[in-house]
């Protein structure tokens, strides 16, 4: 069985795309990142609780703060990216559950009042969420340079705040002139799927 999928949409979103290293120097607008969420903002997610949280970095000033919290091997390539998202975790997604889950409101008190459950729960689904964006990011046409290379608490205290958790630093444009590692290997069906 084939997918239903047009077979040039599952290269832009999977078997062609990859981590961009390089990119031009084309902006990414913020109708692009809009068009990205509004695609992407359906993906599921459990309760629909939607805790990510995207911050973008425009201003040299803010990317020059993030850079400073970037593993070495991963400044340059953020420092010269058209646009940086910083992706988060909110972990007072809860207060949303009401509008997000009207046919049960209380599973804001009934799941999620204790702070360990809300923050398993927002690392859970913000990750979701996260792979969403990079796929969003393919469907626009665009390369995603997604990393975990930077100091989590620094960003976190420069950008966020003490209820949102740093998840990936996302640098987003048009890849430019050697922006590819070599593919690497992926594990084969058999070696990924049992049947019991």
């Amino acid at each position: 069985m084939s997918l239903v999928l047009d077979p040039a949409a599952q290269d832009l979103l999977f078997r062609e795309a990859r981590t961009a290293n390089t990119f031009t120097d084309e902006p990414v607008t913020d109708e692009q990142v809009q068009a990205i969420y509004d695609l992407v903002k359906y993906g599921p997610t459990a309760f629909n609780q939607s805790p990510l949280r995207i911050t973008l970095v425009r201003s040299a000033e803010a990317r020059e703060r993030l850079v400073q919290h970037m593993a070495e091997g991963n400044r340059p390539k953020t420092a010269a990216a058209p646009l940086v998202a910083i992706l988060s975790a909110d972990n007072e997604f809860h207060d949303e559950l009401p509008q997000l889950f009207p046919h049960f409101p209380q599973a804001k008190d009934a799941f999620f009042s204790e702070r360990p459950a809300r923050e398993g729960a927002a690392l859970l689904n913000s990750a979701l969420q996260a792979a969403y964006f990079i796929v969003g990011v393919r469907a626009a046409g665009l390369a995603a340079g997604p990393m975990t290379g930077f100091d989590f608490e620094g960003v976190r205290k420069e950008f966020l705040d003490d209820d949102h958790t740093p998840l990936m630093v996302v640098n987003i444009g048009r890849p430019g002139p050697d922006a590819w590692f070599p593919r690497s290997p992926r594990l084969s069906y058999d070696q990924v799927v049992t049947t019991v």
